[in-house]
């Protein structure tokens, strides 16, 4: 027997609560606004007075609904959709019934001087909402559906981008294990826990994480290499400042380190210098990792992890994230900058 969901739910229910839907909202409304009143007056006798207070109208009409539709959304989403499409466009009709009697009352004087209702009038301001609001309510729908299927092929594709990272990280430390087990067995053992410990941590985590959590990460990756690589291997942290709600993409700093050992220091028969640099300035986040280039032949790479490294930067942060590598004085250096979150 399986288990039923609620239908739809919150993620198809148009999202009227967020800063952007409200303020296109307001867009929205005022070019109505103007519309209606062009309308009726065209443009040569367009009086400010009443645009004013059709916007006034309009507005107020608009705000309440999308302010009663937000506080809803919790009971709407457990309805059926077209009941809670249905409801919502009932709760704009009934606003705008209110709001239009209202205004007859107070702005036209219908409350002191005793005329009848207009009633043609109401019907007209009906009409007109229960047009603009099916269309609006239409639009809102398919963005909102339109950002749901953006949200999962993201998700989708961080996934494939991480998946790709893991079996090579997996391969790599394997082999220093592999490298040890003859030298010392017992060293040999706590770096098979280690590992697992790392794994855990890299399969439980979600696209982003803090930073803080990645750095603990590329520490435990640099305490199993010491153990391989011993007095050849030196490194300095230098990490600055950053918020605490500061972000990056999981494994992302791991594989930089992975290079410069295998393909810089790990190529060099004494060894050398892993500098590493973290830093939170002006909005920015900053890393660098730098290393002594090999002096054997080099190896010819495929460029994995740096292309899965910048294709991940232009996922989560977009053409505001940098990534640049290259050689500077004999050292191999990879500068990434990205724009904080949170």
């Amino acid at each position: 027997m399986t288990a039923k969901l609620p239908f739809e739910g919150a993620s198809y229910l148009p999202n009227l609560c967020t800063g952007p839907s409200l303020l296109r909202l307001v867009v929205i409304a005022e070019l109505l606004a103007v519309l209606l009143e062009l309308n009726n007056d065209g443009l040569e006798g367009l009086n400010w007075i009443d645009l004013a207070l059709t916007s006034l109208m309009v507005q107020w009409v608009t705000l309440a609904s999308a302010g009663c539709i937000c506080r809803l959304r919790a009971v709407f989403v457990r309805w059926p959709l077209w009941l809670a499409l249905l409801a919502s466009y009932g709760l704009i009709l009934a606003l705008t019934f209110c709001f239009a009697l209202l205004g007859q009352w107070f702005f036209l004087g219908y409350w002191w001087s005793e005329l009848p209702i207009d009633w043609s009038s109401l019907g007209a301001d009906l009409v007109v909402a229960a047009i603009f609001a099916g269309i609006g309510l239409h639009y809102f729908y398919l963005q909102q559906q339109l950002q749901r299927r953006e949200r999962a092929e993201l998700e989708a594709r961080i996934q494939a981008l991480q998946s790709r990272i893991r079996p090579h990280f997996l391969f790599n430390s394997m082999n220093s294990i592999a490298s040890l087990i003859a030298i010392d067995a017992q060293r040999a053992e706590r770096m098979v826990e280690d590992l697992c410990a790392l794994f855990r941590a890299s399969l439980s985590e979600a696209a982003l994480v803090p930073v803080a959590q990645e750095l603990a990460l590329a520490r435990r990756y640099l305490d199993m290499e010491l153990a391989r690589l011993g007095e050849r291997l030196q490194i300095q942290w230098q990490v600055g400042d950053f918020p605490e709600s500061a972000l990056i993409p999981s494994l992302l700093l791991q594989p930089l380190l992975e290079n410069a050992l295998y393909h810089g220091i790990g190529a060099r028969r004494d060894g050398g210098l892993l500098e590493i640099e973290v830093q939170g300035d002006g909005g920015q986040m900053r890393l660098m990792v730098r290393n002594p280039l090999g002096q054997a032949e080099p190896t010819p790479g495929n460029g994995i992890a740096l292309a899965n490294i910048r294709e991940r930067l232009a996922v989560h942060f977009g053409p505001k994230a940098r990534c640049y590598a290259g050689v500077e004085s004999e050292h191999f250096v990879v500068r990434i900058n990205y724009p904080l979150e949170g």
